[in-house]
């Protein structure tokens, strides 16, 4: 028995849930815009055949269908050359029936992918990956957030979670999702700590947060015996336990006994991402009117 474990195991935030319910008001808002002329398009581009992009692309085409908006699917060989791929999006750039583009990373080794991030018009930059979002995050102007962190925050909402003056703990500083998720925290008044792999004390971090986002693609990162009682874990990690069944960088058995509540993987973060990848392309459409 866990001498931390609470009387009750945590809550599930259930991502396929939360997902289904924002994806209404996404059908919903597609619905209004159609009926004012504008379908909103969403361009995926793959660069060669990286089995897990594969899909991660198909997820994100039909879960546009699912909602009513229009989708291109632009699949690439390997060795599609760097200047032909820009070009690419260029003419995407240009294109007034597309409001959002997507290059799925990774891209080949060949290919620059800041140069290719950074090609993506700022307006129709769907993934929020580009600089100049970056910037918008960072000072609090209106831009788009990248899915992952903004889908994070979805969950922590839906749970009626006020973080003002709690201390937040994000293990892992990617550029997609460890530094937006921070300041995402602190937009709403958390006090935040950002953890990465040179942090000495890992442990003695984690037990002094109140949430705790695990982002760093490492098995079992977050143990039970790291995390106070009655904290709240979101998992954004994505691996495979040496059965190859899919987890997160959560022990999720051990932790779900001592926190209140927690995302599972799979149904926890995941389809949070694609569905905000569906809010992000269609604002970028209700924009361009």
């Amino acid at each position: 028995m866990n001498p931390l474990a609470t009387a009750h195991p945590a809550a599930i935030i259930d991502g396929v849930a939360l997902s289904a319910q924002l994806r209404e008001d996404v059908t919903r808002r597609t619905l209004a815009l159609k009926a004012r002329g504008v379908t909103p398009g969403l361009a995926v581009l793959l660069v060669g055949d990286n089995p897990a992009s594969q899909v991660y692309v198909r997820n994100k085409v039909k879960a546009c269908a699912d909602s009513g908006l229009h989708s291109v699917l632009e699949r690439h060989d390997a060795d599609m050359t760097e200047a032909a791929l820009l070009a690419r999006i260029d003419a995407l750039n240009k294109d007034s029936s597309i409001h959002g583009i997507l290059v799925q990373l990774p891209v080949p080794a060949h290919i620059d992918a800041n140069k290719v991030i950074e090609a993506i018009s700022p307006a129709k930059d769907v993934d929020g990956f580009h600089i100049s979002s970056a910037g918008a995050l960072m000072v609090g102007q209106p831009g788009f957030l990248p899915c992952t962190p903004y889908g994070c925050m979805k969950m922590l909402e839906s749970i009626g979670y006020d973080l003002r003056g709690k201390h937040a703990v994000v293990i892992g500083r990617s550029n997609i999702v460890g530094k937006p998720m921070a300041m995402l925290l602190l937009q709403k008044n958390a006090t935040v700590t950002i953890c990465h792999s040179a942090t000495k004390d890992l442990k003695a971090l984690t037990l002094q947060a109140d949430v705790i986002v695990a982002a760093v693609g490492k098995r079992n990162v977050l143990t039970a015996d790291m995390v106070k009682p009655g904290a709240v874990v979101i998992d954004v990690g994505m691996n495979r336990n040496p059965e190859g069944k899919l987890c997160g960088d959560v022990d999720y058995e051990g932790v779900r006994q001592v926190a209140s509540h927690i995302t599972p993987v799979p149904g926890g973060v995941g389809p949070m991402t694609i569905t905000m990848l569906l809010v992000n392309t269609l604002e970028s459409a209700e924009r361009s009117l």
